[in-house]
């Protein structure tokens, strides 16, 4: 049959190299550093940690928890903290949203945004389910190495995709870069082979992606919590529907007019910086001290150290003046009323009033009770922000990545502070040695929230150990985190 102007020409392609790349990475990339590892065992303690956290706001738990109440799943999926055996998919879900809740966990920031720990959700409800299946026939089920590795790909995978690419400026929102991800190591831990996994990424590419609407001003609120569950879960259900039988598509990106590159994407392709390796995991960025958009991170910090000298001056506050960097400024900086959590936390005036307020940040400051105290506000209308092309420069810089904020208190009378200036916050990679301790503290105070002393301990020592930890069987693990009695 001719081809011609009025026909298309139905010549099934190869699958697109993005695809091909990210498939051949977690396939047979071979990971053998042994710091990469240590890194990703400190990302597993914060994450769940950061999870565990989140199980003492209902805003939170509602959403947890089978579809349809008291429905029982032989060999069920654990979710750390709860009694819940769930289906993978709900699971999936449950454990990415107990993650992402309180913005607390670790993030990565480039030309894109985001938090590669968020596909903890789909590589722990899947390696719990592969594995008590496994076990169920009598064979080895996955060990917690399987986890930490499927950790250090799925962060590569968003970390590198983000690098050179802006999804955000197209207004689609990063939890697609965690679906993509998750989708890419879960087909693998499911048993999935090549071609399968080519399929599954192509629908991971296919399925809509969410909007940054609730990110921003002024529809900000919950559902930025819960995206990334939605995501991990989506990666999930995708990969199990390809076991099933589903077809892919090979030019899912590709595509002349139908793909994501021209509906998505500007008609444009990615860009890559860098193979598929080990760079993100190595350079995350922890957030250590404080709930806050990490863009805020070093602005608290500067809130937090200059308390002692305004806690008694805050009526006589002329002016605050905010120098940042770019990023803060498109993405948290913010007037007007605040109208939940969610709002609070991705606004810098919040984010800083409070710790010049009361000399700290916590997830509490965020609930409705604390917000209602008039002198947040009153802080917040003498906030100026200054964008410092300096700071913006070394935000981008690779070698530098940078964070700066910086902070000047001026009052009625003329004088005024110092002016506080901190450039990578404590979680950064350039003060990874400073931090581990904190992360470790961080992380012994947010399982106290939730379980007994002897639990607390006993999960902290083998989360302390590499080797052992390494070795434990992801079903023994699972069982550490139940808590039957929630």
């Amino acid at each position: 049959m001719q081809h011609n102007a009025n026909t298309d020409l139905n010549e099934r392609p190869d699958y697109d190299a993005v695809i091909q790349d990210i498939v051949d990475y977690v396939y047979d990339f071979n990971i053998d550093n042994k710091a990469t590892y240590e890194t990703a065992r400190h990302c597993l303690m914060d994450t769940l940690g950061c999870g565990i956290l989140a199980l003492s706001f209902p805003a939170c738990t509602k959403l947890m928890g089978p579809i349809v109440p008291g429905t029982v799943v032989p060999m069920g999926v654990r979710v750390p903290g709860t009694n819940y055996r769930m289906d993978p998919v709900k699971s999936a879900f449950d454990i990415g949203a107990m993650i992402r809740w309180l913005d607390y966990n670790d993030t990565w920031l480039a030309a894109e945004w985001g938090h590669p720990s968020d596909n903890l959700g789909a590589i722990l409800a899947v390696a719990d389910y592969m594995s008590q299946q496994r076990e169920a026939r009598g064979e080895a089920g996955l060990v917690m190495k399987d986890v930490l590795t499927a950790m250090i790909k799925a962060h590569e995978i968003q970390g590198c995709l983000a690098l050179e690419n802006s999804f955000n400026r197209v207004g689609l929102d990063h939890v697609v870069l965690v679906k993509v991800a998750s989708t890419a190591v879960v087909i693998k831990m499911l048993g999935g082979d090549r071609d399968q996994a080519l399929a599954a990424v192509s629908h991971a590419w296919l399925d809509g992606q969410s909007l940054r609407t609730y990110r921003h001003a002024p529809n900000a609120g919950s559902r930025k919590s819960w995206a990334a569950g939605d995501a991990t879960s989506r990666a999930v259900r995708l990969s199990m529907m390809v076991l099933a039988g589903e077809m892919g598509y090979p030019s899912a990106l590709t595509a002349k007019t139908w793909g994501f590159y021209d509906v998505l994407f500007k008609g444009n392709a990615f860009k890559f910086q860098r193979p598929y390796g080990h760079y993100v995991m190595d350079n995350v960025l922890f957030k250590i001290s404080y709930p806050a958009e990490y863009h805020s991170q070093t602005a608290v910090e500067c809130a937090v150290a200059l308390h002692e000298q305004v806690k008694g001056r805050l009526d006589d506050i002329e002016k605050i003046v905010l120098t940042t960097h770019e990023a803060a400024i498109r993405i948290i900086s913010k007037t007007g009323p605040l109208h939940n959590p969610a709002d609070r936390d991705h606004c810098l005036q919040y984010m800083v009033a409070v710790p010049l307020m009361t000399g700290t940040l916590t997830a509490d400051h965020y609930e409705d009770d604390f917000a209602a105290n008039p002198e947040i506000d009153a802080l917040r209308a003498k906030m100026v922000v200054e964008e410092d092309l300096g700071y913006s420069k070394d935000y981008h810089d690779p070698e530098k990545r940078a964070f700066t904020n910086a902070i000047e208190v001026h009052f009625k009378d003329g004088s005024k502070t110092e002016r506080v200036e901190v450039e990578f916050p404590i979680g950064h990679p350039r003060r990874r040695a400073e931090g581990i301790p904190v992360l470790e503290e961080k992380f012994a105070r947010n399982l106290a929230t939730h379980y007994s002393d002897e639990s607390c301990k006993e999960i902290i020592d083998l989360c302390n150990n590499q080797a052992v930890l390494e070795a434990t069987p992801v079903t023994a693990f699972m069982g550490l985190l139940v808590k039957d009695d929630q």
